[in-house]
């Protein structure tokens, strides 16, 4: 309400640049760090040149950026929207329509996005394999949409390894949530990667 979120939102983006830089610098390769950014973001008018600014600050190639919007961002202001995330597409930052499947998309619209993938939001997730047949079905929707549109699709939530397996099984390659890990510090995350990788 106050407009705190801006300066908040860029805060964030600054840290988790310093992030990767320091992961980059410690030999991990192949990652994505996510940050999600809210509307008060989108319509601030130097936004695209502060994003910008802080990646070449860290020097990180902005591939491993991964910024998150949810389908009620994407849906404000449909034309003004497409371009910003066109710059940032331009710019070579990877975009994600967080929580999806929880809006109310314009599927035309939704085929304009300049995105790199879709996340079924963890309401879905949860409800897989109990009695009620929805979450499964929306699942596959979502999975089969995003395949339709050449997205790469990300479960959210996934706390067992019931759900895991159905969602591979519906053909969703990429999941997070606590079966995986809970959250860590960035130390605790480096040693758990560096664990697990080939000798």
């Amino acid at each position: 309400e106050i407009g705190l979120i801006v300066p908040l939102g860029e805060w964030v983006l600054d840290r988790a640049c310093r992030q990767a830089r320091l992961w980059l610098d410690a030999g991990m390769t192949a990652f994505r760090i996510s940050v999600n950014l809210s509307p008060a973001q989108l319509r601030n008018h130097d936004f695209l040149s502060r994003v910008e600014q802080i990646v070449r600050k860290h020097q990180v190639p902005p591939a491993v950026i991964e910024l998150e919007i949810t389908e009620s961002v994407a849906m404000l202001d449909a034309e003004t929207v497409i371009t910003i995330l066109t710059e940032l597409k331009t710019m070579g930052i990877q975009i994600a329509i967080d929580d999806f499947g929880t809006g109310f998309s314009s599927l035309a619209y939704l085929h304009r996005l300049p995105i790199d993938r879709l996340k079924i939001d963890r309401a879905f997730v949860r409800d897989l394999g109990s009695t009620r047949a929805s979450g499964a079905s929306i699942a596959q929707t979502v999975i089969s949409l995003g395949q339709s549109l050449g997205l790469s699709i990300i479960a959210e939530g996934i706390e067992t390894e019931d759900q895991a397996q159905l969602l591979m099984d519906l053909g969703c390659p990429l999941a997070q949530g606590f079966l995986y890990s809970k959250p860590v510090d960035s130390a605790t995350f480096i040693s758990w990667w560096k664990a697990r990788q080939p000798v």
